[in-house]
Parts: structure tokens; sequence; C-alpha cells
């Protein structure tokens, strides 16, 4: 299949980053040739071309990550839109039913990346923002392990924002238990809008902190503590005046004792606990310079309990969602084996595995699927991602589920 290529794509003077193809398979421009002229891109242009799906992907993670550095290192927004990028043609554009979807959050991580870098400097943020949540929702409804598998993932990959990645989980986390909880449709809207900008206000901070190996500074953690109150500040500036959606932001951190902050104030109502679970969720099971993540095992515990000494209903509701070992995870089975989880199963401790390597730790050359209700294939523990040693490639890893 192959992604047909606007002008616009083809950009002068800079090498093409793959093969661009005529739809009859003719190729047109090898990777790395450059386009010297006006004359020759109209050329091109006159054949329809295109990029093969598999390249796409790889463009789509590449600009992804180059947007991420150039946010991050506080480049200005004229050299972040000196930044090319393949893009489909209007008319031509993929259905989310034909985009694989690693390549739909690629493309919804670059956009929301860009929105929390920039903050009220970004223009249309509302609009945009919008864009995002229309395209999140149909995604975790219709391929929610999927969905789960490749953003765990991009959790483990240190040249990504970790704030968008913790945004995008968060808010989908939300979407998966916000209707069993029984929260009406307008809550759970709001719900999510909270979950996407509740760390606005400390973006570029966020993604330093999953990167630093020593304990914070007293300006790091002044700025941490006021991260609700600059985040309300943020969306104020862009026009959100919705007052459900920035009491969640200035409020999740609070604590229903209230102990916790900015204010130290006392909350209820379970869009606010389901915000804070999915929130402190994420956190636990994304590695840290410092640390890799928590045992899915104690992660579950804690959410089964809120966070606290007694069961909790939205907590319980929550382990029943996602699932002790939550898809994208890795872990060790009975019998020795290393897999990533691909599915959730029918019980909480028993998902569906992909085996990376053998009893032996030698890599399989091509993963197997496994039942862990199967005892010989139970879950025997987490695994962290650095000990697990081979490559994984998410697309086709999914095509074999």
């Amino acid at each position: 299949m192959y992604q047909l290529l606007t002008a616009d794509a083809l950009v002068l003077n800079q090498p093409v980053p793959v093969n661009i193809w005529d739809p009859k398979g003719v190729l047109l421009l090898r990777k790395g040739e450059v386009i010297a002229s006006e004359r020759h891109r109209d050329q091109i242009m006159l054949h329809s071309p295109g990029v093969l799906a598999s390249d796409w992907q790889s463009v789509s993670y590449g600009y992804t990550r180059t947007l991420d550095r150039l946010v991050r290192n506080n480049q200005s927004l004229s050299e972040i839109a000196k930044v090319a990028a393949l893009a489909v043609g209007p008319g031509t554009q993929a259905s989310s039913e034909q985009m694989a979807v690693t390549e739909q959050w690629a493309d919804l991580h670059a956009t929301l990346g860009n929105l929390l870098h920039q903050g009220a400097g970004a223009s249309h943020f509302l609009e945009r923002l919008q864009k995002v949540q229309d395209s999140l929702v149909p995604l975790w409804s219709q391929q929610p392990d999927n969905s789960l598998l490749v953003l765990v993932q991009l959790l483990f990959d240190r040249n990504l924002s970790y704030s968008t990645t913790h945004a995008l989980l968060t808010a989908g986390l939300c979407h998966l238990v916000a209707a069993q909880a029984g929260l009406p449709q307008a809550d759970c809207r709001c719900l999510l809008s909270a979950a996407l900008t509740m760390n606005v206000g400390m973006t570029r901070l966020h993604d330093e902190l999953a990167r630093q190996g020593t304990a914070l500074t007293a300006v790091q953690r002044r700025l941490v503590r006021e991260h609700p109150e600059r985040s309300v500040a943020v969306l104020r500036a862009v026009g959100v005046n919705d007052t459900a959606w920035l009491r969640l932001v200035l409020q999740h951190h609070e604590r229903g004792d209230g102990t916790g902050y900015p204010a130290g104030v006392t909350t209820v109502g379970a869009d606010h606990r389901l915000l804070q679970l999915a929130d402190i969720y994420v956190a636990c099971i994304s590695p840290r310079e410092a640390r890799g993540p928590l045992p899915a095992q104690e992660v579950a515990r804690q959410l089964y309990l809120g966070f606290g000494s007694t069961p909790d209903r939205l907590g319980t509701l929550f382990v029943k969602s996602v699932g002790f070992f939550p898809p994208g995870s890795y872990v060790r089975l009975a019998n020795g084996e290393q897999a990533v989880v691909v599915r959730r199963g029918q019980k909480a401790n028993a998902p569906r595995v992909m085996v990376l390597t053998g009893r032996h730790g030698l890599p399989l050359g091509e993963p197997v699927l496994r039942d862990c209700s199967e005892p010989t294939w139970a879950v025997q523990s987490s695994l962290p991602p650095g000990e697990v040693k081979v490559t994984l490639n998410i697309e086709r890893l999914l095509a074999r589920c």
C-alpha cells in the first residue's frame, strides 16, 4: 500500500528520507536523492508519487522524534516550522481504518507534543486539541489493547517526550474506566481534556525529570508544586473557561484528606479520583533514570486499595479494566520464557503474551503466542524493559496477535 504525497512534502535541496514510487511500483526517487528545482518537483508530481506504508511509519516516528528534540531544546517556532515531513495529500489521506495504529499514535503524539510544549504560544490550541481528542476516543474504543501496547512501549522510548506519552496514556486509561464507573458523557469529555492538559504548565520539566538520575532540586520541587496553577493559567490564556475542566487540572494532585497540593484542599468526585488513579498508574509503570518501572503486581495492589489502606471501588474497576500486566509491558513466565504482553486476558493476572526469548534467554526466530491462563505459561513476574534484549517491531507483532 502506498501513501500519496503532496508537492509540499517534496522539499527542495533536501535528501528524501525514503524511496518514492509511482502507483505502478516504478522508482521515482531513491532514498538520499535531492530535488534540485521546482521543475524537477513538478515532473515528479505528474506521476502521483507515494511511499510504502512501512516507510511511512518510519518517517512518522522520525518526524515525531525530531519535533520532540526541537521543543525540548526550546527552539523557536520558526525553526520548528522548518522541519519537513512527508505528508498525505488532501483527498488522498488514508482513513483511520487503513492507517496502522502505530502511525495513528505517532501522528497524535507529534500533534499533542507540539501543543503541550508551545503552551499558550500555540496557534488554535483548542481546535487542535479537540482534533486530538476526537481521534483518541475511537482509537481507544476500537483498539484498546493495541493502543495500550503502542503507548506503553512509547513510555520506554527516551527519544520521545515522556510528558506527551503520559498525557495520551492517562487520557486513554480514563476513557477505558469511565464508562464502567458510570460517569455521564459530558463528564467523560471533560475528564479526557483534563488528562491531556493537566501538565501543560511543566511539560519541559516533566520531560527532564523523567531522564534525571538525581533528586529534585529545591527549584524543581517548587515548580512541581506550582504546576497545577501554571497549567490552569495556560489553559485560561488559550480560551478555556470550562470550570469543571479547570477544576480537575487545578486539583489533580489534591487528596481527599487534604494532604495534596497546591492548596491542600479536600476533594471528592469520581472524575477527580479516576484522573488521579490514571496519573499515578502511568507514573508508576514508567521507567526513570534512577529506577525502573515499579512491579506491575505492586501497582495493581495499590490501585485496588486506591493508594490507601482499604479497597477502593474505582481502583477495583481500574484493575479489572487494565489488568495486572498491561499490553506493552514485559513479563517472565513460569517456564523461564520472556515475553511482551499483547492482550488483556479474562483474568487480570492472565494476559496473552508473545514470547520473545526461550527459557535459556536466547531470542526466538519469530514470537510465539501464549495464553497465560495455562499454568505452564503463567506470569511469574514483571520485567523491566532493559532486561529484555530483543528489539520489537510493533507493527509485525500486532499483525501476529
